[in-house]
């Protein structure tokens, strides 16, 4: 059947697949749970690996003006101060002096009242720092304090002359990052979409100043056909939103690339023209030259940059949720028929499990192993022997397993398996010693 994405439950739907299937699921749950905090289980975890793969081999792998680094999530203090989060780096927040309820005003549809019991008895707005502070060294002072990184861009721009010089590369050149952010959150939010501690896909490219809208152009047009044609998002499900005028003060240019959940649009990815701003807060405030010289002009100057910033954790929620499907149809070939089935249509290339190997008997399941072990050498593989066939090729749906490899009786003598679609349910008949072939165009390796 059709997908609604504008359906309100589709959230406690995921939520509750997630929690059961794990995917996702609350952090220090048997403690109650920490507000802004979740942990990947295994599938998750096998879903956001293979989001991060992807981007890393289209951004950085597959590209010879683009490098890879690994910062650390505590820098200098001063890297926040020259980039500004120190003193700027807030949102505006309300108190209900009736119920204690604390709210961004930029999230008020009232700003005069209460969302959370109509009151109009609020405080000031005031600003809060969405930095998380921490201690480095035996002594809990100011002299010790550090900050998690909010953002994995800042290492980015102070790595930046160690990173050309060790990979001799000139300008145009890019460097890319995936990494854990923190922010102090006050009102996270839409499951993972509004987290405290979450991932980022980021890439900074540095340019001259004359080429500069060019290629802030040329990032746009690829970061817009990743999501289409990797992500497989169709043009109904993302959209455009230029910044207009309203710009960062440093800017010249700045998008977003949103997603339709089914809490409305948010955000995805920023793909901004950041100028030379970053690199010359850390020149001043670092006291080295952040400059590049050029030989064919034989000139100094600051690069200037062009920055896509991609959220983990929003993809993987914008996955699910283009994912997540009720579909009724049966055949008769898979058993009883029941209500329904839920199927979650990931691209096969992302798919936390891509085949399932699935004996029809567990007299069968040493020979059925043998395929699996073979499998599993180039393809995220499960092995499942318990329950009926049919209840075996549900739970492969749930979790969004692409293909089922299922290894009967007949196996034995003519040495094929019966390959099953999961979006069709399809079945075909294929030589077991072609099934890694077959696997690998279908998946699209």
């Amino acid at each position: 059947m059709a997908r609604d994405k504008s359906n309100n439950t589709l959230m406690e739907k995921l939520t509750s697949l997630c929690k059961r299937r794990g995917f996702i699921f609350h952090s220090s749950e048997i403690y109650g749970g920490i507000n802004g905090f979740w942990d990947y289980g295994p599938y998750g975890t096998a879903l956001k690996r293979a989001v991060e793969q992807l981007w890393w081999s289209y951004m950085v792998e597959t590209r010879s003006n683009v490098e890879g680094l690994d910062s650390t999530v505590i820098c200098h203090p001063k890297v926040w101060q020259a980039s500004g989060h120190l003193d700027k780096f807030g949102d505006m927040m309300t108190d209900c002096k009736e119920c204690k309820a604390r709210h961004r005003v930029d999230q008020m549809e009232d700003s005069k009242k209460c969302p959370n019991c109509g009151s109009d008895n609020l405080t000031e707005p005031r600003e809060f720092n969405l930095m998380m502070k921490t201690f480095v060294g035996p002594v809990f002072d100011e002299d010790h304090a550090a900050y998690l990184r909010a953002e994995t861009c800042q290492p980015i721009f102070i790595d930046f002359h160690h990173v050309r010089v060790a990979t001799r590369q000139k300008l145009p050149f890019g460097i890319g990052q995936i990494g854990k952010a923190f922010r102090n959150e006050i009102n996270p939010r839409n499951f993972t979409f509004r987290s405290r501690e979450f991932s980022q896909m980021e890439m900074e490219f540095f340019c001259k100043e004359e080429e500069s809208m060019e290629w802030y152009e040329y990032w746009k047009e690829e970061r817009i056909n990743f999501y289409k044609n990797e992500l497989k998002f169709k043009d109904d499900e993302i959209r455009i939103h230029d910044h207009g005028d309203q710009l960062a003060h440093y800017a010249k240019a700045a998008l977003d690339i949103e997603f339709l959940f089914p809490f409305g649009w948010g955000e995805l990815e920023g793909v901004h023209h950041r100028g030379t701003w970053d690199l010359t807060q850390h020149q001043e405030f670092s006291g080295e030259s952040m400059e590049y010289f050029d030989q064919e002009s034989n000139s100094k100057f600051i690069p200037t940059c062009i920055e896509t910033s991609v959220g983990v954790d929003r993809t993987i929620l914008a996955l699910l949720c283009n994912a997540y499907d009720e579909d009724k149809a049966e055949t008769k070939k898979e058993g009883k028929a029941e209500d329904g089935r839920v199927v979650l249509r990931f691209p096969a290339k992302l798919a936390p499990v891509q085949a399932a190997i699935l004996p029809l008997s567990k007299k069968l399941a040493d020979p059925a192993e043998k395929i699996y072990k073979d499998i599993r050498k180039h393809f995220r593989a499960e092995f499942d022997i318990t329950g009926s066939i049919g209840k075996r090729y549900r739970r492969q749906d749930e979790i969004g397993t692409p293909y089922c490899v299922t290894f009967d009786f007949d196996s034995l003598d003519d040495n094929s398996v019966t390959l099953r679609d999961r979006d069709t349910m399809a079945q075909e008949r294929i030589s077991a010693d072609k099934i890694i072939d077959v696997l690998r165009e279908k998946i699209g390796y």
